[in-house]
């Protein structure tokens, strides 16, 4: 992971989770709209998946 998709997660989970499928994406979105930090933590979790 690189310092520029852990900035993306951190400012923009859904966008850093992009190529990783829109099940992901949606995911994230969701949990970043109920609150920035579950969208972050989701984020960071399927970007370690591999």
């Amino acid at each position: 992971m690189s310092l520029f998709r852990i900035l993306l997660a951190i400012f923009l989970p859904p966008l850093a989770v992009a190529d990783k499928g829109l099940g992901s994406v949606i995911i994230v979105l969701l949990l970043t709209l109920i609150g920035w930090l579950p969208g972050v933590i989701a984020a960071f979790l399927v970007l370690n998946k591999k």
